[in-house]
């Protein structure tokens, strides 16, 4: 059964910060509806009651970043793969902030000093519901991937910069993303 919260209290906090991977949903007005798992250490931060960001390291798209401008609903889904089952979503209106504009540095104190940082995503939460889980699987995690951080500390930061021109200036369907200064 579904149940309404009102805030994120400390018990729905610890299971927040306790899940290694979280999923990250966003739609522009066409195209594409994107749904994103995200998890390395270090990269989600509940700020208050009704506010939580992520650390958007870079990747191969940047959709979430694109959809966000043209429309700020955004979906954080966390689900319990051990321990007692449990769905939790987060339904909210978000904000990318790039690494160059205003505010970024001050919600970067929130996160681990991780390479191949793209934006903060800041989120202020609407509506907060948790559900039974009881379908999902039961699964150990076996760890963190250092995959990524490895791909941005060989790239440094010029690398990065230049990926996200080649790659990240424009969402998959094709909507400017903000990344980088001529967007």
């Amino acid at each position: 059964m579904a149940k309404r919260h009102e805030e994120i209290d400390e018990r729905l906090r610890a299971f927040i910060v306790g899940q290694p991977i979280f999923f990250v949903a966003t739609a522009g007005p066409q195209g594409r509806v994107n749904l994103s798992p995200k998890g390395l250490d270090g990269t989600l931060a509940v700020l208050g009651p009704r506010r939580v960001a992520f650390l958007n390291l870079t990747g191969s798209g940047n959709e979430t970043a694109a959809h966000l401008r043209l429309d700020d609903r955004i979906t954080l889904m966390f689900c319990a793969f051990s321990g007692p089952p449990n769905i939790l979503r987060l339904y909210g209106r978000g904000r990318s902030i790039g690494v160059e504009r205003p505010g970024f540095d001050e919600l970067a104190s929130h996160f681990g000093d991780l390479p191949g940082q793209r934006q903060i995503v800041d989120i202020t939460v609407e509506e907060i519901i948790t559900s039974c889980g009881y379908g999902v699987p039961l699964m150990d995690f076996a760890g963190q991937r250092d995959t990524l951080v490895k791909w941005a500390e060989k790239k440094g930061d010029e690398g990065i910069r230049a990926y996200w021109r080649d790659k990240n200036a424009r969402s998959f369907d094709g909507l400017p993303t903000g990344v980088i200064e001529q967007d």
